[in-house]
């Protein structure tokens, strides 16, 4: 029998489901979430690295943009190129603040005559009123509440998803198409949060308890929560918004140049004109960040948690930690945190604090694991 908290909190479309299936029930911004089914999150988290698991992230915020003028509109907030994203293809992206600082992380997909919008769901009331703020005249914003999603992920996603729709074979990764699933008009891309290949699927709430267990009947498929998402994440290095990435922080700080198209920075034709762009062109110009986001390895068993401070040899604290567990796929603590940038240099040991005792630790290229997105 799940374990149920609070009526005060909102529940997915499928809240039903995950009680039949034994999920033991947490609050998580603001809605009640399976942390974890019978098998347990090592289990859960194992079988999604080595067959499939369908996680329910209908928490998540999905956003519809029309105008003739939405993407160069929606690039105005994120230091990303939105105007030239190929139809039919989505985006990882950073809403910003004027400070240079990161609101949230989201993915954005070009659908010719609409743009597809993700945002956190513990920031999503912010972002949508951000966007309503900012976007201007004749763009159209809805939000689509009617709407839930999932993720399936792990290398046999694709070999069990393609036995319902065969087409989803031939996408790859950071594909994102219209289709129908079993008569269900749903939005799909190629992507996911576990470093593994796999979908994240946008289904009618009505339809979704439907769907869904079609997709758990399928014998590689397991229903996994957030437990196992987060400890699946965290090995391939990807950032959680809230604890490895804030509002203060900004995305030279968080090793995400990466995700500043080369258009948009200082020697880019549409450079700047996003906020914060006079500090994060600056940033990358001057090299002039003080503080840097790192992969850490512990050397014992023992897993090292969010906010454990980080010292030096000569005991002097140089960081801390956002995110930390153990990892069962490589059978290691794993964790991110961020450094003073002369303690960032892949290989240097530090030490975590950790009850009174002081832990080694080496900051590590990230991923832990490698990432299994399906290039074609």
């Amino acid at each position: 029998m799940a374990e149920i908290q609070s009526d005060n909190l909102n529940k997915t479309a499928l809240f039903d489901l995950h009680v039949e299936l034994g999920a033991k029930m947490v609050p998580f911004a603001g809605y009640e979430m399976p942390v974890q089914y019978p098998l347990g999150v090592k289990k859960e988290h194992l079988h999604t690295r080595h067959q499939a698991g369908l996680f329910d992230v209908s928490h998540m915020g999905q956003v519809k943009l029309t105008g003739a003028n939405a993407a160069a509109a929606l690039e105005t907030l994120v230091p990303v190129d939105i105007i030239d994203l190929p139809i039919g293809k989505q985006r990882y992206a950073l809403f910003t603040n004027t400070d240079g600082g990161i609101m949230d992380d989201l993915m954005v997909a070009n659908y010719g005559d609409w743009i597809y919008v993700v945002v956190n769901a513990a920031c999503k009331e912010q972002d949508i009123a951000h966007m309503r703020a900012n976007l201007g005249d004749g763009i159209e914003l809805e939000v689509l509440d009617d709407r839930e999603l999932i993720a399936i992920q792990g290398p046999k996603a694709a070999e069990a998803l393609a036995r319902i729709q065969p087409e989803v074979a031939s996408m790859v990764f950071m594909d994102s198409r219209e289709m129908s699933i079993d008569g269900v008009d749903c939005i799909i891309s190629r992507s996911g949060y576990t470093g593994e290949d796999g979908y994240e699927i946008s289904i009618p709430s009505a339809d979704t308890e439907r769907l869904v267990r079609l997709f758990l009947d399928q014998p590689e498929i397991e229903a996994i929560g957030l437990g196992a998402r987060d400890s699946l994440r965290l090995e391939s290095g990807l950032c959680l918004y809230g604890h490895d990435l804030d509002n203060t922080t900004t995305p030279l700080e968080a090793s995400l140049i990466w995700a500043i198209s080369p258009c948009r920075r200082a020697t880019g034709e549409r450079a700047g004109g996003f906020p914060g762009a006079d500090k994060i062109l600056d940033q990358i110009s001057n090299k002039n960040w003080t503080r840097k986001r790192v992969g850490l390895l512990g050397a014992g068993r023992a897993p090292i948690r969010e906010d454990a401070e980080l010292f030096d040899a000569e005991d002097n604290k140089i960081g801390i930690v956002t995110s930390g567990t153990y990892g069962p796929t490589i059978e290691a603590p794993v964790a991110m945190g961020y450094v003073d940038t002369a303690f960032s240099a892949l290989d240097t040991s530090v030490f975590a604090e950790v009850r009174g005792k002081k832990l080694p630790m080496t900051v590590s290229r990230m991923p832990f694991i490698e990432q299994r997105y399906y290039r074609g």
